[in-house]
């Protein structure tokens, strides 16, 4: 698997900025722990190099990146401290060239179709676009993707969690790089667990995830009935009948005869199922290609291997 491909599994790119080299390990524990194994540890403070060093070494697991990378100079240190990939603000072709002699994967930055047609000419399809959210946001990508089909964009710059998850349903995009995970004031305060907490949100908020419905296995056609009356008058809501199961509204779905799971099913909403399940397989977890569901070439459907607590467990679109 390569760099990029990491990358875009993962989806987001934390941007960091080393202000503390005491910050730099508890930092790099609290993405790990957050579900975000990735850094883009910036070249703005002195210690960029030592955070990298130190952080590749505690956690290897972790995917670190030097960002700000603007001379010969800070390449050398980047490849020095274990990189393994590099990110500019703007495209210089000069230091492009330098990372390439060195085989360091570079996203160099671009804001307009000029930049895109130097970084053509340098071989780079894979590009930073920034500042994102001045140039135009998601709908400027998309007007540069239309004449330049092969390229893809890591946008950087105003991406938050309210608008992650729709720069994430492009399918040019191949991560998002941001801070708002990583405020300042929390590392200042030692709050790693807190960040930790933010980089869960910030994946919910990159894939889309939230809980579509509880599955219920019932006993027969007529427990399920029974099942679903009972819930109907709880939630004082409408009930609507298929062919393999009851929804009391669109939270529980009760099934006819027993499913997957020993008590019943769990359906967790993202936003495109593919692109959601190389996340999870990143993560360590395992898929049952036999439940796949898929319509007109997109996912609709996917269980994963196993159960928590006596359910099945399965990705759906939203």
């Amino acid at each position: 698997m390569t760099v990029t491909e990491k990358i875009e599994r993962i989806g987001v790119v934390p941007v960091i900025k080393i202000e503390n080299l005491d910050h730099a390990l508890p930092l790099a524990k609290a993405l790990v722990e957050g579900g975000i194994p990735c850094a883009e540890v910036t070249f703005r403070t002195t210690h960029a190099k030592a955070a990298i060093k130190l952080m590749k070494e505690k956690y290897p697991q972790l995917l670190v990146g030097a960002g700000t990378v603007t001379t010969k100079e800070q390449v050398d240190d980047a490849l020095e401290a274990g990189v393994e990939f590099l990110v500019s603000p703007g495209l210089n072709p000069n230091i492009v060239k330098y990372a390439q002699s060195k085989n360091l994967p570079m996203f160099a930055g671009v804001a307009n179709a000029s930049d895109i047609e130097v970084a053509m000419e340098l071989g780079l399809y894979d590009v930073k676009f920034f500042p994102a959210e001045v140039n135009g946001g998601l709908n400027a990508i998309k007007n540069l993707a239309g004449p330049y089909t092969k390229m893809r964009f890591m946008p950087t710059g105003g991406i938050n969690e309210k608008n992650i998850g729709e720069y994430l349903k492009y399918d040019k995009i191949i991560a998002c790089g941001g801070t708002f995970m990583i405020p300042n004031a929390l590392m200042d305060e030692g709050k790693f667990d807190e960040i930790s907490v933010l980089c869960k949100k910030a994946i919910r908020a990159a894939f889309g995830i939230k809980l579509r419905h509880v599955g219920i296995n019932a006993c027969d056609c007529e427990d399920a009935t029974k099942i679903t009356s009972m819930y109907s008058d709880v939630f004082m809501c409408e009930t609507k009948e298929g062919a393999s199961s009851h929804f009391v509204s669109d939270e529980i779905e009760v099934m006819k005869e027993p499913g997957r799971g020993k008590y019943g099913h769990i359906a967790i909403g993202v936003n495109d199922v593919k692109r959601a399940r190389r996340y999870f397989e990143l993560m360590g977890y395992k898929f049952d290609d036999s439940s796949l569901k898929e319509k007109d070439g997109r996912i609709l459907a996917l269980y994963f291997e196993g159960e928590i607590g006596g359910f099945a467990y399965h990705l759906v679109a939203n």
